[in-house]
């Protein structure tokens, strides 16, 4: 099968993140490029930090999105420099984590409100959350806790 680059693109917009999967990896900023080589598709991923331990489920999870597309030549490259950061996430997916209820990256170090109610009167509970990437918060309005995506 043939595919374009930006067929690709939009295919692997679709792969959802393992661990919150309301976001793609395309919208966590992770797929880094998408080239064709020939008949050969190349996928560069940048893991959100070394050691994640979703990045080998993201990678096969891409190939398997790909093959179900028809293409069955595929390779994906596991790039660590420059290294992830927040800023690669799409707007997009920004406001998907904060729909979902994890209150996206901030400059500040901190979320400035709840994802659930708005309020701006919020607490950090825990500097760790339920993955490493994410730290423990509350509304002290709501009561309701909630994720808070480090900024990295």
């Amino acid at each position: 099968m043939t595919a374009t680059v930006d067929q690709i693109w939009g295919w692997l917009d679709e792969v959802p993140d393992p661990e919150i999967p309301v976001i793609s990896v395309v919208d966590l900023g992770i797929v880094r490029e998408v080239t064709l080589e020939g008949d050969t598709v190349k996928v560069a991923v940048t893991p959100t930090y070394s050691g994640c331990p979703a990045t080998r489920v993201i990678s096969m999870d891409i190939e398997t999105a790909l093959r179900d597309h028809g293409l069955d030549k595929i390779q994906i490259e596991t790039r660590i420099a420059p290294p992830w950061t927040t800023d690669w996430l799409s707007d997009k997916g920004r406001a998907k984590l904060e729909d979902y209820g994890i209150a996206p990256p901030s400059p500040a170090g901190g979320p400035d409100h709840c994802p659930r109610c708005g309020s701006k009167n919020v607490t950090r509970v825990s500097q760790f959350g339920s993955t490493p990437c994410k730290a423990h918060w509350r509304c002290s309005d709501c009561l309701e806790p909630f994720d808070y995506f480090k900024c990295i």
